[in-house]
């Protein structure tokens, strides 16, 4: 309405006054409303085109959305296990920093698991004890049995030296018996060492191993009972919390409540333009943007960044193909702003609803001496429109209480 009001004042109001003053025709008479197509042809025709171009050039070089808002993400209280609320530290709406401890579970088979671990490892220091003193006996029976070797090689050398002389006092039975008697201590040594290597192993690999695997069990004992304490991952504000002493929690099913962060969707804010504006859109873009939570501000913006990749162009793998004309939308390009100036979004709360404006200067390339007459009458009159699409933002920006309080009643 506003560019049609506009291109009016140099279309149609100029052939009506040629028509009045020049040729002296008046409403009532030769202009009526059956009449005003003939009579004023040349200046309606003129501003249907001149209101169309407008438009066009407006809404291109300087495109607009209603679909701003400062999204962001929130983080589910939840414990890593099952298990019913023994303790509680936090309220509702109260802001928490990161590592403050939220609630704490009931840790009973997590405490028995952990006093189990630790008898466990009293158990092996005992049985490291005891296999000390296995040892000490081991090292006894080999000195033992060393020493009954070493009588009985010394008895058969004594009576091998007496049956080789042929004494009468030695037969061949007895040396045969001795040389029985000496294999039988040789294999008394080999056992008694055997016994000796196997209390070694005992103390040296099996109980530092039952004991690791102890104090393994200890330490995932009391890992879980730590988990059992649920605390704050970020700075920020409980919300929906409504968690009693009593209460099971679920990971899965029954979450504790909602941690909205500190930083969640403060100053910055996601916009989705149409595609057709693509080729202008750019990075360090300035923009306006004023929202429904602080009607009639204008706040300005810039483009710090633009989504590579527009959404509604995904797809998933499935069982069918798919028909891209059974598509839907075709979608936004995701547009991330900031606010120009540090703090004038710091009073926005999250999750607001905006229009915006983004608006093509070209004051770099006016700057060019090369440039010729008529690139620069064009980029003068782009910029120039964009005073309209200002204007008309503004306009919103007043309307919007009256259209959100009393036309709609919400």
């Amino acid at each position: 309405m506003f560019e049609f009001l506009f291109c009016s004042m140099v279309t149609i109001l100029p052939d009506y006054l040629y028509r009045h003053f020049k040729q002296g025709k008046r409403w009532g008479r030769e202009l009526t409303l059956f009449t005003m197509w003939f009579e004023l042809r040349w200046g309606i025709t003129s501003c249907f085109m001149l209101t169309v171009s407008l438009i066009t050039v407006i809404f291109y070089y300087h495109p607009s959305t209603t679909h701003v808002a400062s999204n962001f993400r929130t983080v589910t209280i939840l414990s890593e296990g099952g298990g019913r609320v023994e303790e509680i530290f936090v309220e509702n709406g109260q802001h928490v920093n990161s590592g403050v401890p939220l609630f704490r579970l009931d840790g009973a088979s997590q405490k028995a698991a952990a006093v189990t671990a630790r008898t466990r490892i009293v158990e092996v220091d005992a049985a490291a004890l005891v296999a000390g003193a296995d040892l000490e006996a081991a090292e006894a029976n080999v000195r033992h049995a060393e020493a009954a070797f070493a009588q009985t090689q010394d008895e058969l050398e004594r009576k091998q030296t007496l049956f080789d002389r042929n004494s009468s006092a030695v037969s061949a039975r007895d040396v045969e018996t001795l040389q029985n008697r000496l294999a039988e201590r040789e294999a008394d040594i080999e056992a008694a060492v055997a016994n000796k290597e196997a209390v070694q192993n005992r103390i040296e690999v099996l109980l530092p191993a039952q004991k690791d695997s102890a104090e393994a069990a200890l330490d995932q004992a009391e890992t879980e009972l730590a988990k059992m304490t649920v605390y704050a991952g970020v700075d920020g504000t409980i919300e929906q919390f409504t968690l009693r002493v009593g209460d099971y929690v679920n990971p899965i099913l029954r979450p504790a409540g909602i941690l909205v962060p500190s930083d969640a969707g403060r100053n910055r804010f996601q916009a989705g333009f149409g595609q057709i504006s693509s080729q202008v859109l750019h990075p360090g873009m300035l923009a306006e943007m004023t929202c429904m939570s602080a009607p009639m501000t204008i706040i300005p913006m810039v483009i710090t960044e633009i989504q590579d990749v527009i959404a509604a162009g995904q797809m998933r793998p499935s069982d069918r193909l798919i028909d891209f004309q059974n598509s839907g939308p075709p979608g936004t390009l995701t547009v991330f702003m900031e606010p120009l100036y540090a703090g004038q979004t710091s009073h926005l709360p999250p999750g607001s609803n905006c229009i915006a404006n983004a608006y093509t200067n070209n004051h770099e390339k006016l700057a060019d001496p090369e440039l010729g007459f008529g690139s620069r009458i064009a980029l003068h009159t782009i910029d120039t429109v964009g005073l309209a699409h200002a204007m008309i933002l503004r306009i919103q920006s007043l309307l919007l209480p009256i259209q959100t309080l009393v036309l709609t009643g919400h």
